[in-house]
């Protein structure tokens, strides 16, 4: 066999010991995985995790020296785990980076309604953004990859809420408390009812009829994309508002 034959058939053998070394050690790859996703938000895929740890798994593979008194299994715990977190601070960077695009969009909310003295279309949000309305539409998409809290507040320690948060339980309904929620319904209500139709039905058909995007996109004849782009754009709008009305109030 040639120079070029003998590397290649021990490239081969490399390989089918790599990928039997990956399949011995799988099981402890989606241990240590679900192990991580038990303390993780539902949102989180264990897929992408055990993903993750078999990238780590690789790489201790490609670095163990057999001559080391240790067993492969227990060198590569560290890289899988590793590797793993190192997953979630770039899913947490590309979060981070998306949450600060929603904020931008609901300053930008809230700048453009200061001042038409009303609710501005998505292309007057766009002109405050200095972008296109194709490019707000990506903004919006790109934002739904986030688990939004639902128009989140700020309460009294200074702490984000939600709205559901804020009922109190039927043991602690005191007259204060009913009296909070009442205003709150208020405020809600007269935003909900100045956003412009099309978003108002999005949030009625979806928080309160409890219809799917999908169902949504056939009821107001749009496409399922779209429909989700009302939707975001709706609870921005409405989490703009809170952010600046319902504090102050709850100071009063």
């Amino acid at each position: 066999m040639s120079a070029a034959g003998q590397y290649y058939e021990s490239a081969r053998e490399s390989d089918a010991v790599r990928e039997t070394l990956v399949l011995q050690h799988l099981p402890q790859v989606r241990t240590i995985a679900r192990r991580i996703h038990n303390r993780l938000p539902q949102h989180i895929s264990l897929d992408d995790l055990i993903s993750a740890g078999i990238v780590g798994l690789l790489e201790a593979i490609d670095h163990f020296d057999y001559s080391m008194n240790i067993q492969l299994n227990t060198f590569a715990e560290r890289r899988i785990h590793g590797a793993i977190l190192d997953s979630l601070r770039q899913m947490d960077s590309a979060s981070r980076d998306v949450r600060r695009k929603a904020k931008t969009v609901e300053a930008a909310i809230h700048r453009a309604k200061q001042r038409l003295c009303r609710e501005p279309e998505e292309e007057e949000i766009a002109k405050d953004l200095s972008i296109s309305i194709s490019e707000y539409h990506d903004w919006l998409t790109d934002i739904q990859a986030i688990e939004l809290a639902p128009l989140e507040f700020v309460s009294r320690g200074g702490e984000e809420s939600t709205l559901l948060r804020v009922i109190p339980d039927d043991e602690e309904r005191s007259p204060e408390q009913l009296l909070e929620r009442s205003e709150l319904e208020r405020v809600l209500a007269k935003a909900i009812e100045r956003m412009p139709k099309i978003e108002r039905t999005v949030l009625n058909l979806y928080y309160y009829e409890e219809l799917t995007l999908a169902e949504i996109s056939r009821v107001i004849g749009l496409h399922l994309s779209r429909a989700a782009q009302l939707r975001i754009q709706g609870v921005l709008r409405l989490r703009s508002h809170l952010q600046r009305v319902w504090p102050d109030r709850r100071k009063q």
